[in-house]
Order: structure tokens, then sequence, then C-alpha cells
């Protein structure tokens, strides 16, 4: 695949969700963690990618939180979140496009909870899925043992074999992946299962158990500890 102008890498990051599981009174991504808001020691990592040409963090319409929680944050902003991720992720990528992103250009979508990613990891995604024709995600192998639940009570052990646990980022053409979640609608959840829609097939890459995304109360102190200790 030859392209006129070599593609740019952008990041991506959507900002707009509520939280409700976490219970941080508030929206996670602003919750302190180990001395800054979460957000801020994800938006620290994606800095370190050099490759990166721009960060455009997606927040919701009547956010006014992100400035004072991100001092120094030097890259885009754009409130235009939606009610789901996919719609979020959607309306950030028609930004990138007015921005000056063109079709064949990556974009790197994160979540702002996964603050604990490392700029390494990062730049692992993107050497193993540069030259991919349709690009890919960090992921893990699932390792334990799989329990279908009904009621409280489980209904059946799956098999594990084959199976991975999505993480962020995760990497495709900007035109490709506009196209995918316009046609998948709001009801996916990331950004590969839009692709997988239409027929394409990620790369999975190995990312690393540390790079889970906060979630619940418990996952605070778990963050807490493995920042103040690297």
């Amino acid at each position: 695949m030859s392209f006129v102008h070599a593609p740019r890498l952008y990041g991506l990051v959507p900002c707009a969700g509520v939280g409700e599981r976490a219970g941080a009174g508030g929206p996670k991504q602003y919750a302190a963690v180990a001395g800054k808001s979460i957000v801020a020691h994800t938006l620290a990592a994606l800095a370190g990618v050099r490759r990166l040409e721009r960060v455009l963090v997606v927040l919701s319409p009547d956010d006014d939180r992100f400035e004072r929680h991100a001092p120094g944050f030097d890259g885009w902003a754009a409130r235009v979140g939606g009610a789901t991720r996919a719609e979020t992720v959607t309306n950030g990528l028609r930004i990138l496009v007015e921005r000056g992103a063109r079709p064949e250009d990556w974009v790197l979508v994160h979540d702002a909870a996964r603050c604990l990613v490392r700029p390494e990891w990062i730049d692992a995604l993107v050497d193993a899925c540069l030259e991919h024709p349709v690009g890919g995600l960090l992921a893990l192998p699932v390792a334990d043992t799989l329990k279908a639940e009904e009621g409280g009570a489980v209904v059946a052990t799956l098999d594990r074999h084959g199976k991975w646990q999505a993480q962020t980022p995760q990497m495709f053409r900007v035109g490709p992946l506009l196209e995918a979640l316009q046609r998948a609608g709001a009801a996916v959840t990331d950004e590969a299962s839009a692709i997988e829609a239409q027929g394409g097939r990620p790369l999975l890459v190995p990312g690393a158990l540390e790079n889970f995304k906060i979630t619940w109360p418990a996952d605070f102190a778990l963050a807490e500890r493995l920042l103040r200790t690297r």
C-alpha cells in the first residue's frame, strides 16, 4: 500500500463518561490518583509517544473541569462527546478530519481511565501495526477459567482457548474507522469490533496486565500503589 503522503499518527482520548461504576462521586477521569488526576497520567503517557502528531481529547459538551485537571496539556480538546463511547469516538474522528487528518492517517484511540499505560507499550503497538493492512490493538490472552452465570450462579464453563481481553490503544486508519463506526451504530464497545463488523481482522499485540481500565472502586487503590512504586 502506497500513499502520496506518509500517514501521520494521532491520539484520540474519549473522555466524556460519567464513571458510574467507579463510585468516584463524579467523572472518574478527574479523580486524583498518585498526586494528579487519572486523565493527567494518561495524557502524560501519550505525550511520551513522540510519533503522535497531536492528541485530541473528546469531552462532554458540558464539561467544565478538564483544563483544571489536566494542566499543561498542549493538544486539542473538543466538547463533542456523545451518549456512548462509539458516538464520542465518531464525533472525535470528525473533528480530526476537520483539523486536517487524512483518511489514510492512523488514529490511536485510548481510554482516559487506562492511566497506567506506558509510552513503550504504545510504541510497540505502532511498530506492529504501521505496515498492517487493518491495524490492531493491545490485548492480553485470557488466562483464567471463564464462567457464564445466570442469577448469580454458574451455568457453564467457557472455553478460554484463543480468547483475548481487549485493551487500548486501538490503532486504525481514520477513514476506515470512521466509516466502520458510522455503520456499526452506538452499541459497539470498542473500535476493533466496528472494524471486525466490516470484515477487518485487527492484529492482536500483546499488552501488559498493568494496563487495566479503572472501573471499580478497588481499582483506585491498586492504581495508586502501582503508580507510586514505578
